[in-house]
């Protein structure tokens, strides 16, 4: 948001003129910037909204469910996997976490479908790569817990039952994080350590 020399004058004018059409007139200047202000479409590379689809390699593996995301305009899109929560980097399995997502998708080509933004301005999205769903791929390999939180509020029915089934596979066979007896949820953890 850059202010001009003439919107700049026009506001100390609002407030300094002397007749009512010079401030009138200053009115009307102010009023069109500030419209013009909240009007904008993002123009910052890697500006992501929801329900949207962006495409291209992953340049950068943050943690077990974090990524950024290249375009072909080399726009960085930063992006978490959405539906499932894993283990922070100083957590337990955090960095075997980190090193599964790596082995699926960096430096590939992926397909991100943002289902909505987060608090932190990150794309939260499902991650497709050669028709193979990551979000899922993370949770079979036993790297994730399924954020049923979440989840529940727009994962489709279908699946919400094969992300369920993922996560009791893993635990069945203690596949990843779940060869520890009793792993802490990422949630949990966050919640201790603030």
């Amino acid at each position: 948001m850059k202010i001009t020399q003439s919107q700049q004058r026009a506001f100390i004018r609002l407030f300094t003129a002397s007749n009512w059409k010079q401030r009138l007139s200053a009115l009307i200047i102010v009023a069109l910037a500030i419209w013009s202000w909240t009007n904008q479409t993002p123009s910052a590379p890697g500006a992501i909204t929801a329900n949207s689809t962006v495409t291209g390699e992953v340049v950068s593996v943050a943690d077990g469910d974090t990524i950024t995301l290249l375009d072909q305009d080399k726009k960085q899109y930063k992006l978490r996997l959405a539906y499932i929560d894993a283990p922070e980097k100083a957590m337990p399995f955090g960095q075997a976490a980190k090193q599964q997502l790596s082995e699926l998708v960096y430096r590939q080509e992926v397909t991100a479908h943002i289902d909505e933004v987060d608090r932190y301005g990150r794309g939260v999205a499902r991650i497709e790569k050669d028709q193979r769903d990551i979000n899922l791929a993370q949770l079979s390999a036993g790297y994730a817990w399924h954020y049923t939180q979440y989840a529940r509020k727009s994962q489709s029915g279908a699946d919400f039952a094969a992300y369920e089934a993922a996560q009791a596979a893993a635990q069945q066979q203690q596949k990843g994080l779940w060869a520890d007896a009793n792993p802490t949820p990422p949630w949990d953890w966050r919640k201790s350590n603030r």
